[in-house]
């Protein structure tokens, strides 16, 4: 029987981080932690991490699909903090997002991580962010590294 387990050094890889502006008090501390893991854990320069600011999490989708196109990065890290408000919008918005981002991911093979916080407040955003819960963005990280090393194996 062969087994296929995906390290998460992926010391040549270049990742595209893909960032919401809005609620950017949140998404830094995901950014800090994806790049600190994609440095660390990940060996990658800083050279070969892109980041790419965009107007707020429902903008990411496109700037994915382009960027899976262009075929320049082995994985993309989508960040971002969506809060449940008083209205259907959230629930909407949150679901419209990851149906994009899969359908992207799966058309384009190419790995990518959902570091977008879709909380019911501020309070467990923040703690998803690097506080009590550990910090999503680190773990999107760890997610694209391990699966870019996956997709390696098979296509070897």
């Amino acid at each position: 029987m062969k087994n296929i387990e995906g390290d998460v050094t992926a010391t040549n890889s270049k990742i595209a981080i893909l960032i919401s502006r809005f609620n950017n008090f949140i998404n830094q501390n995901l950014l800090h932690g994806a790049i600190d893991t994609l440095n660390r854990i990940g060996k990658i320069q800083n050279n070969n991490i892109t980041v790419i600011k965009v107007p707020g999490s429902y903008e990411i989708p496109i700037i994915a699909n382009i960027i899976s196109n262009v075929k320049k990065y082995h994985g993309i890290i989508a960040l971002g903090t969506i809060i449940k408000g008083e209205t259907i919008h959230f629930d909407k918005l949150a679901t419209d997002i990851i149906s994009k981002i899969s359908n992207i991911s799966i058309k384009n093979n190419i790995p990518i991580a959902l570091g977008i916080l879709m909380t019911e407040n501020i309070e467990q955003a923040i703690n998803r962010s690097g506080t009590k819960l550990g910090n999503k963005g680190s773990e999107a990280a760890l997610t694209v590294l391990e699966m870019i090393n996956i997709i390696k194996i098979i296509q070897n």
